[in-house]
């Protein structure tokens, strides 16, 4: 009898990770790493070459050119019908031409556009980091998770391994009948079954960790948290205040509306006249066997105004009206969403706390009845093996709901800095 008490008290052993790897260490190899976030950089590089091509406009621009080409006639006819010839004519055409816009009423607003652009590239980078971080703090947690479950499962099957021996040594003796020993094993079936689907899932959060993050040797290696690296606001007024100025995605759709205006003012532009101005000198040797050498400079100033073009350039007037007031429609939207957004973060992360809170009682509870449940089968006072079992049961069930608890109060902390816009590798000091 103590032999069975001594065994079932086993699982009552807190089992935690080996404190090794941080959530912050895991935060920090996911900045440096993850390849989505480093896509996201390179397309910032990419709006600073925008800038760089929209800022050309304003430059002249130089085009070398040269020809070469070799004609041979041997007989001509002159219009009075004699013969000349012209044996060789081998020119050589060497050209410089300077070209500079003086007029283009749509490149401020193209430069402008992509300023813009790389402020937008920035807001999208800094969304992008936010999300690969809460998906670094969800592969963390979620491993540390799987990892408690796949434990306290395994040593539940032992359990109730050792307890159906113990059983068969009963029914022999008398002392219970042959339902209490199907009761025990079926008890140990059904701790297998949940005890492959925690190995299951502990493999399925092993390949998700590596795939956020990166590399991992062993689950156990992780350092559990209970709270979030970075300061969580302190009301929720004070957290929409912080997203007004914070939130990429409000931030995003202001850039965006900005640059909508822009897009207008260069459909605008092409309704407008164009001037340039180009000076060109070329230089032609041996051009015919009467003339060697010739030099032409020509000096050129163009004004062009397009006058009709079917309708097209009103169109795309009207076009990027419409895709303003559309924008100006979608910010709107996105300063009511957003408040919203982290008024619900912040319910969310006052109810999972109070969760936490009451799981942590009904653990208290069930160890409590546990432990008198034991005390009674001890004394004989009529308590089963198969209570002492159940009650076990109850209790790990509470622990197993506690690992679940803690993570998601801590996943409701960093969402709510998520919302808001402070997840973050300044704000969390990742750098």
């Amino acid at each position: 009898m103590k032999k069975i008490i001594i065994i079932i008290s086993l699982i009552l052993i807190p089992i935690s990770p080996t404190s090794s790897a941080t959530l912050k260490e895991a935060l920090i190899q996911a900045y440096n790493n993850n390849t989505e976030l480093n896509a996201e950089r390179e397309n910032l590089n990419i709006s600073k070459e925008e800038l760089n091509i929209s800022k050309s406009n304003y430059l002249p621009s130089v085009t070398l050119s040269g020809s070469k080409s070799k004609e041979e006639t041997n007989k001509l006819t002159n219009q009075s019908g004699g013969d000349a010839t012209i044996t060789d004519v081998d020119p050589t055409t060497t050209s410089i031409k300077l070209e500079q816009t003086l007029i283009d009423f749509g490149r401020g607003a193209d430069y402008q556009k992509n300023k813009i652009g790389i402020n937008l590239a920035q807001i999208k980078l800094l969304k992008k980091e936010q999300d690969i971080l809460y998906r670094a703090v969800e592969a963390h947690t979620g491993l540390i998770l799987a990892n408690e479950k796949y434990l306290i499962n395994g040593s539940n099957v032992k359990l109730l391994e050792r307890q159906v021996e113990a059983d068969k040594v009963r029914l022999e003796r008398g002392q219970i009948t042959i339902s209490d020993l199907a009761q025990s094993e079926s008890s140990l079936a059904g701790a297998k079954a949940k005890y492959i689907e925690a190995n299951s899932e502990l493999l399925t959060s092993k390949l998700n960790y590596e795939n956020v993050i990166g590399p991992i040797s062993a689950a156990d290696s992780l350092k559990k948290s209970s709270k979030a690296i970075g300061e969580i606001p302190k009301s929720v007024n004070s957290a929409i205040e912080l997203a007004k100025t914070n939130n990429p995605d409000l931030i995003i759709a202001k850039l965006e509306y900005e640059q909508s205006e822009k897009d207008l003012s260069i459909a605008r532009s092409d309704l407008l006249p164009t001037s340039t101005l180009t000076l060109e000198r070329s230089y032609t040797d041996d051009l015919s066997a009467t003339y060697d050498e010739k030099e032409k400079d020509v000096l050129k100033a163009t004004v062009s105004w397009p006058f009709y073009s079917g309708g097209k350039n009103r169109a795309k007037v009207n076009k990027n009206q419409n895709l303003k007031t559309r924008k100006r429609l979608l910010l709107d939207n996105e300063i009511k969403s957003n408040q919203t957004s982290v008024a619900s973060a912040w319910s969310n992360l006052q109810a999972s706390e109070s969760f936490l809170n009451s799981v942590r009682a009904q653990v208290k509870a069930s160890k409590i009845a546990y432990e008198g449940i034991t005390a009674e089968y001890e004394r004989g006072s009529g308590r089963t093996t198969l209570d002492v079992i159940q009650s076990n049961s109850l209790l790990l069930n509470a622990q197993i709901s506690l690992a679940n608890s803690e993570r998601n109060y801590l996943l409701s902390q960093y969402n709510l800095l998520k919302i808001v816009g402070l997840l973050n590798s300044d704000y969390l000091k990742l750098k």
